[in-house]
């Protein structure tokens, strides 16, 4: 931080239980949790790769330097937190090209689509869940549902609303169904 100054971008990277590296080599009956020899080398070849995409194949365009920090959650997953600063750095204008809420066109790229339908909705909490571990005082301590904005707005506290636009404004939407019910989402983290 003293000699390149603050960091251009956060990346986290969360290791998928399901990855097909993992579930082949696992025996009968076995969890990943069983196996943490193979999760760890499984995930430590992906962040390798992960690091190589970013900086070889210059994913965000060429980076002055990088660092990360390998942690594993309670569930006994690991995941990364990587700080990449960038020899050109990011204009405000440019956060949506770097940075989306949203979920992606189906129709363009349906298999991203489903992933983020899949992994990067929160809850469900709210009403739909009021006893959901997120939970307190009948909010979600999360701020979730998110606001729909039509473009990134610097927020106050340094935070940004980042763009989460309604079908209205071009935005896309999935279906959900959680606890009994189908809800509307529009974007990651939107239950």
């Amino acid at each position: 931080m003293r000699r390149y100054g603050g960091a251009d971008l956060f990346i986290t990277f969360t290791c998928n239980p399901k990855w097909p590296e993992i579930t082949n080599e696992l025996l009968a009956g076995q969890l990943p949790t069983d196996r943490y020899d193979i999760v760890s080398r499984v995930f430590h070849l992906k962040q390798k790769r992960l690091i190589d995409l970013l900086t070889k194949d210059k994913v965000f365009g060429s980076v002055r330097c990088f660092m990360f920090s390998i942690e594993w959650q309670k569930r006994g997953l690991p995941h990364s937190h990587t700080l990449l600063w960038l020899e050109e750095k990011n204009r405000p204008n440019d956060i949506d090209l770097v940075i989306s809420a949203e979920l992606s066109d189906p129709e363009v790229d349906p298999r991203l689509y489903n992933i983020i339908k899949t992994h990067m909705i929160h809850g469900p909490c709210g009403t739909i869940n009021p006893n959901s571990p997120c939970m307190k005082n009948g909010r979600c301590t999360k701020r979730f549902p998110k606001s729909l904005v039509a473009e990134t707005v610097t927020g106050e506290n340094g935070y940004p609303s980042y763009r989460r636009r309604s079908a209205e404004d071009g935005g896309f939407t999935a279906e959900v169904r959680t606890r009994g019910q189908t809800v509307q989402v529009y974007g990651a983290g939107d239950l």
